[in-house]
């Protein structure tokens, strides 16, 4: 579920997002919300229709369709909330450069799948990106401050358009505890 509404600020939003979110988590572990072999087929053909892919796309694990089509099946039985977050924790790895890293070290799709599909979105993994964004900003001074901007604003986009917000909260969480860090490195060595 979604909200078309416009809230005018970010109390009203907060309140229409708390309320989407019981009702998605109600609707998203009904049993009829699991990930079966028909939502997998069903699922696999819009993307295919979507990207203008080919059936073989879908077989092959090296791509992107392929890869979607191995992520639902890995997933197969479990519900749709936990498959949502268990994209977000991808999302995050893309969008933090964790991917392209793994990629470049020769990792398969199949091992970054196996060891991330079964980890929640922790502390661990925050703290994790959050120091590789410490990293960035020391070597790219400003990096985090144009990142963390990017992402606020993007934040409010997603809130005042109605649209899923947890990525986006959470690369600012991130984000904020790379700053953190970065102002107790900062303290420490002065």
């Amino acid at each position: 579920f979604v909200s078309p509404q416009f809230c005018p600020t970010k109390a009203e939003a907060r309140r229409s997002a708390a309320k989407i979110a019981l009702m998605n988590s109600v609707f998203n572990e009904h049993p009829s919300r699991r990930i079966t072999d028909e939502f997998i087929e069903k699922s696999v053909s819009e993307a295919l229709a979507s990207f203008n892919g080919n059936r073989e796309e879908a077989d092959n694990p090296n791509t992107g369709i392929g890869a979607f089509r191995f992520m639902l099946e890995s997933n197969k039985g479990k519900s749709m909330l936990e498959f949502q977050e268990l994209m977000t924790v991808f999302q995050l790895l893309h969008w933090n450069g964790s991917l392209k890293a793994m990629r470049e070290r020769q990792c398969s799709r199949q091992e970054v799948l196996a060891h991330y599909s079964h980890r929640a979105l922790d502390d661990d993994i925050r703290n994790q990106m959050a120091m590789d964004w410490v990293n960035r900003e020391q070597n790219s001074p400003g990096a985090l401050s144009r990142e963390l901007a990017s992402t606020e604003r993007e934040l409010d986009e997603a809130r005042l358009a109605g649209k899923e917000l947890r990525f986006h909260k959470e690369r600012k969480d991130i984000l904020m505890l790379a700053a953190g860090q970065l102002g107790s490195l900062h303290s420490s060595n002065c």
